[in-house]
């Protein structure tokens, strides 16, 4: 029993990751049908698209255990697409302007 018990305690952290991204997942998806013409939800669904990426980084791909350049650069690529959220709600229009033909 005492080995069983050993060999499935590899996937608590990955278990409980999934979870958390799960309970993130439909975190998001409430704060949508709750505050949907909130103008700060951009900002909460950016921090909570930032943390789910983290959680993935460092509980799938183990980025806390890469080169410290690796590390940062893969920091860099989660950081993007929140920005990008936040950067499209609030001057979407003006983005929109500056990337038409």
């Amino acid at each position: 029993m005492n080995g069983l018990s050993n060999g499935l305690s590899i996937y608590r952290a990955p278990a409980l990751a999934w979870l958390a991204l799960s309970g993130l997942t439909l975190l998001s998806l409430e704060l949508g049908n709750w505050f949907h013409t909130a103008s700060w939800l951009p900002l909460l669904v950016a921090v909570i698209v930032w943390a789910k990426g983290a959680l993935v980084a460092r509980s799938f791909i183990e980025s806390h255990l890469a080169h410290p350049f690796v590390r940062r650069v893969l920091a860099g690529f989660i950081a993007f697409a929140p920005a990008a959220l936040v950067l499209t709600a609030f001057f979407g229009d003006t983005l929109a302007r500056w990337t038409q033909l």
